[in-house]
């Protein structure tokens, strides 16, 4: 039997090549402004059960204490309490949103979620976070997952050297990072040619477009297209999240979705294509680039020599995508679920 053949059963039962080597993975997310985000580190932490990505930090570009608060939670949730979290500074969207005030739910004097951050112990800096994450890695290694606004990545280029490296934040990103798997943008033409504006754009557009213009690495782009025809149902949270009492991503599902409903899932799409790329979930773009303009409104044009692509999804792919979505997510942590 041949090394290709060869394979490990991980602990979740899992059957994985034997030789893969993990993606390690950046999750950079605005956690709190939709719950995909929440689905999404959860399908992360699924994946790095399985042996096939090593979540090495997350960073938080929304502008909230408690969105770092709950992210730390759910990692604490999932046996990683440990992982490195950052938070945006001069960010966008402080408001609280709906769900991650279960950060600090007390149940009989003690915290249903416990985590790090109170109200005394404020998060790092999310670009001290990626600086010092990314100059620990060998380079060419990381892939990082951007599911929100741009406003911690555009901040890293700009940053300049420090203690955890003399480079300067692009030609650090240039040496570290493989490829961005960036959920954003609308590559779908409508009626008279305009695509509609998208949520992560233009809420920090300046950002976005710093992003475009001078990121270094390869990017593939989850449009908003992509994630809204592949809808994680209402039922799995209902069903598969029983194995506890309270689960944090469960939910923070319920409280972000009543009535009740069959959510989009645009964040997880970039996340199952930065850990399982050549699984065929998606198609993809054409070489090019891709351009962002005062308003927000995203373009793509293609260009033999691009480093931008951008995803699609076929209505045979949809179906494996969901179900690839639901038994991921509602994995339970190692240990649970018995």
């Amino acid at each position: 039997m041949g090394v290709a053949t060869l394979y490990a059963v991980v602990a979740t039962g899992a059957v994985v090549p034997a030789h893969a080597e993990p993606v390690r993975v950046i999750f950079d997310t605005d956690m709190g402004n939709d719950v995909d985000d929440a689905l999404a580190l959860a399908m992360l932490h699924a994946l790095q059960s399985r042996g096939e990505c090593e979540l090495l930090a997350v960073t938080v570009s929304k502008q909230h204490r408690l969105a770092a608060a709950y992210v730390d939670a759910v990692n604490a949730f999932y046996g990683r309490g440990d992982l490195p979290v950052g938070l945006v500074g001069g960010g966008v969207t402080p408001e609280v949103g709906k769900f991650i005030g279960l950060a600090e739910v007390v149940d009989e004097g003690r915290p249903r979620y416990p985590n790090r951050f109170t109200s005394q112990q404020e998060p790092p800096p999310a670009v001290e976070v990626l600086r010092r994450t990314l100059a620990q890695q060998p380079d060419g290694s990381v892939t990082i997952v951007q599911v929100g606004f741009s406003t911690n990545l555009a901040q890293l280029l700009d940053s300049p050297g420090d203690e955890h490296s003399p480079l300067p934040g692009r030609e650090l990103a240039a040496a570290k990072v493989r490829e961005l798997q960036v959920m954003a943008g609308n590559f779908d033409l409508v009626a008279g040619g305009d695509r509609p504006l998208e949520y992560n754009v233009v809420e920090d557009v300046a950002s976005a477009r710093r992003l475009v213009e001078a990121w270094p690495t390869p990017i593939v782009f989850s449009g908003f297209e992509v994630g809204r025809v592949i809808e994680y149902p209402l039922e799995s949270i209902r069903c598969d999240y029983r194995y506890v009492d309270h689960h944090p991503v469960a939910e923070a599902y319920q409280l972000y979705c009543p009535p009740n409903h069959d959510r989009p899932t645009w964040d997880l799409t970039a996340v199952l294509q930065a850990v399982r790329p050549k699984r065929g979930y998606f198609g993809l773009s054409a070489a090019g680039r891709v351009t962002i303009d005062e308003r927000g409104a995203t373009s793509f044009a293609r260009e033999v020599m691009g480093t931008h692509r951008y995803l699609t999804v076929s209505p045979e792919q949809i179906i494996r995508v969901r179900e690839a979505f639901c038994v991921l997510a509602s994995q339970p942590p190692a240990g649970r679920g018995d």
